[in-house]
């Protein structure tokens, strides 16, 4: 069967010119595959007509789906319509009357007038069908052409560049792309890793990695914040493929001992809320070098409330001392980023919000350091049941990527120190 394939374009300068970050190519790219799609191609379009007419028409030439984003605002510089119409053959506008009252509905909830400009976004080219944006204004616009336009049939999609209202309408998008378009079934499995480099990873399960069948394909997608992620995909995947795979998983599973924390698409914060909340366990942190990065992973998880008590950042040392009882002699005999120093912080913010478990972090985030430890070091302590224990990790990356890489690993170093107490979070 002929795989069917898609681009995925986005169109404005704001993106060409560094000024926003494109996340949606992404998120789409995540829901095609899933769908069994393959994406060939992702790009950027400037503003310019002649552009978007001339770069969508050549992916449309190659491919069999085209998944636009953004320049359906509208102000004058979203000129993106108007090129669709152009490129669809469209001879006229129409207006969308279900678009039209959800822009009345989300303009009046936020107690602004509905504008002519406003309600100029209902309407749409006479070539095209509407799939509703339920969360914006610019409704998705999906453009059919016959064989004869591009040499095999195709379709467009153009969607919003706001990516909440992209994210909320793409699931509609994938059930339009499956009803009009052939797709493999592929099965996916994930395992979440981390404190291995995915180099040593490779060679740790090599043996098993080579006695995948033919149809099974094994990829390692790491990240600074989450590890190494292992997907396991079977293509083409038939009755079995479901269980086939979780076979397969399971007998990983042993290889990968205590690197492994997840059998699902996973976060490391994630994962230590379930460890405390299945336990009735609860945590406090305190912070240095990481500034409340930790507290701000924590508090990304729904639910932390009931198992995240609060946190300090105790970034002088008069604070490490008064709030969190660290005594100065240790400081200045061992040095303010050390074992001794970041073990004390755990204790004295347990003490202080009465938690289960106590996290902290001290260390040099960039160029500095001391006569202790150099630039890029952290001590990280925890503070629980089983004890008060502390690990030193380096690092010799810019500043802010060393403080997201000390607060994986401080969440790392957590995660195993309650996993030591018998707890398991799958």
């Amino acid at each position: 069967m002929k795989t069917t394939t898609a681009s995925i374009c986005t169109i404005g300068d704001e993106i060409l010119i560094g000024q926003i970050v494109d996340t949606n190519s992404a998120m789409i790219s995540r829901a095609l595959g899933a769908a069994g799609i393959s994406v060939t191609r992702m790009t950027s379009i400037a503003d310019n007509r002649e552009s978007i007419i001339t770069e969508l028409s050549n992916e449309l030439k190659y491919n069999d789906i085209v998944i636009s984003t953004g320049g359906l605002g509208p102000t004058k510089d979203d000129i993106t319509k108007d090129a669709l119409a152009e490129l669809s053959g469209s001879s006229a506008y129409v207006r969308n009357a279900a678009q039209e009252a959800i822009i009345h509905q989300i303009l009046g909830a936020r107690g602004l007038d509905v504008l002519d400009i406003n309600l100029q976004q209902a309407m749409v080219p006479d070539s095209c069908e509407v799939i509703l944006n339920r969360r914006g204004t610019a409704p998705i616009m999906v453009f059919r052409f016959p064989e004869g336009k591009f040499g095999h049939p195709a379709a467009l999609y153009a969607m919003p560049g706001v990516p909440f209202e992209t994210e909320t309408a793409l699931g509609e998008v994938i059930e339009d792309i499956k009803a009009h378009f052939k797709h493999n079934d592929i099965y996916h499995r994930t395992i979440m890793t981390y404190g291995v480099a995915e180099s040593a990873l490779s060679k740790q399960i090599a043996k098993w990695e080579d006695s995948l069948p033919s149809d099974m394909h094994l990829a390692y997608l790491p990240n600074p914040l989450t590890g190494v992620r292992l997907r396991l995909s079977v293509y083409n995947a038939d009755e079995d493929a479901k269980e086939r795979a979780d076979a397969r998983i399971e007998a990983l599973k042993p290889l990968l001992g205590q690197n492994m924390y997840s059998d699902r698409d996973d976060c490391l914060e994630a994962v230590i809320g379930r460890l405390l909340k299945g336990s009735g366990k609860t945590l406090s942190i305190a912070e240095s070098c990481t500034g409340g990065e930790i507290a701000h992973l924590i508090t990304s998880v729904s639910g932390a409330s009931e198992y995240f008590l609060g946190s300090v950042t105790s970034y002088a040392p008069e604070v490490k001392q008064k709030v969190l009882g660290v005594g100065a002699d240790i400081i200045s005999s061992k040095g303010i980023v050390s074992s001794a120093v970041a073990e004390a912080m755990a204790k004295g913010v347990r003490a202080l919000l009465g938690s289960t478990y106590s996290l902290a972090t001290t260390g040099w985030a960039d160029a500095t350091g001391d006569e202790h430890e150099p630039a890029g070091t952290v001590w990280v302590g925890v503070s629980g049941p089983s004890g008060t224990h502390s690990k030193r990790f380096h690092y010799t990356n810019a500043r802010k990527i060393n403080i997201e890489r000390f607060a994986a690993s401080a969440l790392d170093f957590l995660r195993r120190e309650i996993e030591k107490d018998g707890n398991q979070a799958y």
